[in-house]
C-alpha cells in the first residue's frame, strides 16, 4: 500500500501529535493535567502500601487530581495564591523539594559502599560485646531505701515482691525485669553493676545513676544474639547516608557567609 503525498503528511501529523495527547492525563478548563504527574502518584501509593498499579487505583488517582486542579483554579481565582502566608508556604515547600533533589543527587554520587557497611557493622558488634545479660533492677529515690530493699532481699524476701516499690513503674509490676540488655546500652556505672555479678546474685550495695539507686540482680548470661549483616543491611545504608548528608550540610554550612 503506498501513501498519496496528502494523506502521508495527514499520518505524520497524526503521528506527531499523538505523544502530546498522551502526555495528558486530563484537561481541566484548558490547563492540562501531566500523565506523568498521575504516574508519580500512583508509584508512590504502591510504594507506601506494598500494593498493586491497578486500573482501579490510576481512576481513583485521575480524578482525586481533577478535583485538585478544580479547586486549584477556584483558589488561584479568589487569590489565595497570593495571600502572604500561602506564599511563606509555598516558598518553605519549593525549598524542601530542590534540598531533596539534592539529597538524592549528592547520594547518586557519592554512594554507601558495602566495605562502610560492613565496617560499621563489625563497630557495632565489637561495642555490643559477646554477651548479653538478662537483668532485673529496683529503683529507690535515696541510698538509704535502696540499702533498706537490698537487706529485705538479703533476709528472705524474694527480689520480684520487693521490686514493686521500685520508682521504676514501667518494671515495678514485672519483678523489676529489664529483659536482655547488653553493658553498651545501659549506663557505664550500671553495666559495672550487674557485669561482675554472679547468676542469681544481687547487688550488694546500692548502685548510683541519675536516676537515682539501683539494686540489679543477674538472672542469666548468654552468647550476643545479633542479626545477620544482609539482615540489617538496608538500615546501616540509610543510617550511613543520613550521617554523608549530614556531614555535607555542615561542609556547606561552614563555607557559607552567614550574617
Amino acid at each position: 500500500m503506498t501513501f498519496k503525498p496528502a494523506r502521508l503528511l495527514l499520518a505524520l501529523v497524526a503521528i506527531a501529535s499523538a505523544p502530546a495527547f498522551a502526555q495528558n492525563l486530563a484537561v481541566v478548563n484548558g490547563k492540562a493535567i501531566p500523565s506523568a504527574r498521575a504516574d508519580a502518584v500512583v508509584k508512590q501509593v504502591v510504594a507506601q502500601n506494598q500494593g498493586q498499579d491497578t486500573p482501579q487505583l490510576r481512576e481513583a488517582v485521575k480524578n482525586d487530581l481533577i478535583a485538585r486542579e478544580v479547586l486549584m483554579q477556584e483558589a488561584v481565582k479568589q487569590g489565595w495564591d497570593k495571600k502572604p502566608e500561602v506564599r511563606e508556604a509555598l516558598d518553605s515547600a519549593r525549598q524542601s523539594i530542590v534540598v531533596n533533589a539534592l539529597a538524592r543527587d549528592y547520594i547518586t554520587k557519592n554512594p554507601v559502599t558495602d566495605a562502610q557497611i560492613k565496617t560499621a557493622y563489625d563497630k557495632v558488634k565489637a561495642e555490643t560485646g559477646d554477651k548479653e545479660y538478662h537483668v532485673r533492677h529496683i529503683l529507690m529515690s535515696t541510698e538509704a531505701d535502696a540499702k533498706a530493699a537490698i537487706a529485705k532481699i538479703k533476709g528472705g524476701a524474694k527480689f520480684e515482691e520487693v521490686a514493686k516499690t521500685s520508682k521504676d513503674t514501667g518494671t515495678a509490676n514485672t519483678g523489676g525485669d529489664l529483659d536482655w540488655v547488653t553493658p553498651n546500652t545501659m549506663p557505664p556505672e550500671f553495666s559495672a553493676g550487674f557485669t561482675k555479678l554472679a547468676k542469681g546474685a544481687v547487688t550488694d550495695v546500692p548502685v548510683k545513676t541519675n536516676a537515682g539507686f539501683h539494686v540489679i540482680k543477674l538472672d542469666d548470661t548468654r552468647a550476643t544474639q545479633l542479626p545477620p549483616l544482609e539482615q540489617v543491611k538496608p538500615q546501616i545504608s540509610e543510617t550511613l547516608a543520613q550521617e554523608k548528608l549530614r556531614d555535607f550540610q555542615e561542609q556547606m554550612v561552614k563555607k557559607a557567609k552567614v550574617q
